[in-house]
């Protein structure tokens, strides 16, 4: 069962940071993860050419392929992104863009995938949750179960005040409390998912 972490940051810094802690912790749990970053990759955005629709790939041949590969495997995706403007970055919004070519050429891809979220915010209200909603909104209209840490501190995800360094996220009490209930969450789906034979249909 493998969990692939999808870091959404063109920069080495917090978000990178924060995703890698979550995959320890899942590693520590028994999972065996992948890590994918958009920091320096190629990757365009999606030109709604619908060429997957007829081709069931896409045409835009970059390294979304390197990712494309990583998601078939995955049974868990754990999207992490800073935020921009109060919203996901522009690279993490060209990789859900980008998967509409995988469920063009099956739309069962993502289907009993469970996935969770990452938000890493320069200030501690900027954006966090709307930032977590986008990444939802993408896995619920793909047939992801998101999962989030729920009441009481996590309500969408795990979210961070990095105060724009590395140094400032690693004190961040509250972030991380928020990602080991997210955390706790995930694994708890993923092993009842399991117990039902990798679907819950």
């Amino acid at each position: 069962m493998v969990i692939v972490g999808v870091c959404g940051s063109p920069r080495r810094g917090a978000t990178e940071y924060c995703l890698k802690e979550a995959l320890k912790m899942l590693e520590e749990e028994g999972f065996k993860t992948a890590f994918f970053t958009v920091r320096g990759k190629n990757i365009g955005f999606c030109r709604h050419c619908d060429y997957c629709l007829k081709s069931g790939e896409c045409a835009v041949r970059d390294d979304m392929y390197e990712l494309y590969s990583l998601l078939r495997e995955a049974r868990g995706l754990v999207f992490a992104t800073p935020v921009y403007n109060g919203g996901v970055s522009a690279q993490i919004k060209a990789v859900m863009d980008r998967c509409r070519a995988l469920v063009a050429a099956d739309r069962r891809f993502f289907r009993n995938k469970v996935g969770m979220a990452i938000a890493v915010g320069g200030d501690r209200a900027g954006g966090q949750e709307l930032a977590l909603q986008q990444i939802i909104t993408f896995y619920v209209l793909n047939g992801v179960i998101a999962v989030s840490g729920g009441f009481f501190g996590a309500n969408l995800g795990a979210t961070f005040w990095s105060k724009d360094s590395v140094e400032e996220v690693m004190k961040d009490e509250e972030g991380f409390r928020s990602l080991r209930k997210t955390v706790k969450k995930f694994a708890t789906l993923l092993r009842l998912l399991e117990k039902a034979g990798g679907s819950f249909e």
